[in-house]
């Protein structure tokens, strides 16, 4: 059964929530958290890829492939991962994806 952009919008809202339940526990510097953060961003930016191409582009505006090469990084490179760009992904980039995907929760719902 093939799953709504509704669900996949709050799953990926769920993921991105207890990854902010985990900087609760400390900073980035703090290895377990920063785990942690990046396993959870992950898992939300895998959420909206199951979603449609039209959700992607509402959400990103063309820009989901540089979305996608932050989730490989952390997928395929994780003892290599910049702990800098994930503090900046969730410092600059997180409040407006958190804010993106509520307006898609609400649009949809």
């Amino acid at each position: 059964m093939s799953r709504t952009d509704l669900e996949i919008a709050q799953d990926a809202l769920d993921h991105l929530s207890v990854l902010r339940s985990h900087l609760t526990r400390g900073d980035l510097s703090d290895q377990t958290v920063a785990d942690a953060v990046s396993l959870r961003l992950a898992a939300a930016i895998e959420a909206i890829a199951q979603g449609s191409d039209d959700l992607r582009q509402r959400l990103f505006a063309g820009k989901w492939h540089v979305v996608w090469a932050t989730r490989n990084r952390i997928a395929h490179n994780y003892a290599y991962i910049d702990h800098g760009i994930i503090a900046a992904t969730v410092a600059q980039d997180l409040p407006s994806l958190e804010s993106a995907l509520a307006d898609e929760i609400a649009r949809a719902g």
